[in-house]
């Protein structure tokens, strides 16, 4: 079975024509628990996300702040395995029809098998991953499987990127390419920053590929700020804090579909 990228250029363009940007929602595979996980996928996209990632859960998240690491932790003191992630794709992807990612570092791909993962997330329905801690340099490999299921290669890029940097790592992504807003972890912050204008207009130079930005959106004014100057607006920890502060499973999926609204309406504005 190949995998979803077409879905995912479909989804990416279709929201440009609509002259806006694409809402695209985070959440980690087994968080609170697999099933409750799955759960929180189809509330956001109830609520009006155009894409979801899924996180793969890991003990050392170099680019995720304390929010997401919480729910991490949470999911694999759960025992959440990749086996987990792949039917949290499956499934989600299955109840909802949206392209679905996964984002996850490099060492639990080389430890399960490049083949093997892009495989099983192929036949899942996956439309690619997003890569933040794999060198464009070493990822032969990983885009040679990748473009033979049906994959999206997506890379970040920071405000610290060269443009030749930047060059290099776009000619060799696809899907879209993640733009951090800032340099930083993730997490919900007062303001976005003008890093982030900056850098989506020297990536769009290097590029066709649309420009998404991540890093600090967690309301419907800052997701409006960001998709008057990006192609899609990236949203996680936000997610996960509604996840984390509610009374009980139900409350949460309540939160997170109530949330991804106002933020879809939000990228309606800009």
């Amino acid at each position: 079975m190949s995998g979803n990228i077409e879905l995912l250029n479909t989804t990416l363009a279709a929201a440009k024509a609509a002259d806006r940007a694409a809402l695209i929602a985070y959440l980690p595979a087994g968080f609170p628990t697999v099933d409750g996980g799955i759960e929180a996928v189809k509330a956001v996209v109830a609520g009006g996300a155009d894409v979801v990632e899924v996180g793969l859960p890991h003990s050392d998240p170099v680019l995720d702040g304390p929010v997401i690491q919480t729910a991490d932790d949470i999911a694999l003191r759960g025992g959440v395995r990749i086996a987990d992630v792949m039917r949290t794709v499956r499934e989600a992807y299955e109840a909802t029809g949206v392209p679905i990612l996964v984002m996850t570092y490099w060492n639990p791909i080389d430890r399960y098998g490049v083949e093997r993962f892009t495989a099983e997330l192929a036949e899942a329905g996956g439309a690619g991953c997003i890569l933040p801690d794999l060198p464009v340099q070493e990822s032969p490999l990983w885009r040679e499987h990748a473009d033979k299921h049906s994959l999206a290669t997506v890379f970040v890029v920071a405000p610290s990127s060269q443009d030749a940097r930047l060059a290099t790592i776009t000619a060799a992504g696809s899907g879209f390419v993640y733009a951090a807003s800032l340099m930083g972890v993730t997490g919900t912050r007062a303001s976005v920053g003008a890093q982030a204008q900056d850098l989506v207009g020297r990536t769009r130079a290097t590029t066709d590929l649309p420009v998404c930005v991540g890093l600090g959106v967690s309301n419907a004014a800052q997701a409006a700020e960001v998709a008057g100057f990006a192609d899609g607006v990236i949203v996680g920890s936000a997610f996960v804090k509604a996840m984390l502060d509610a009374p009980d499973e139900a409350a949460g999926l309540a939160a997170v579909r109530s949330l991804a609204g106002e933020l879809a309406e939000g990228v309606r504005k800009r």
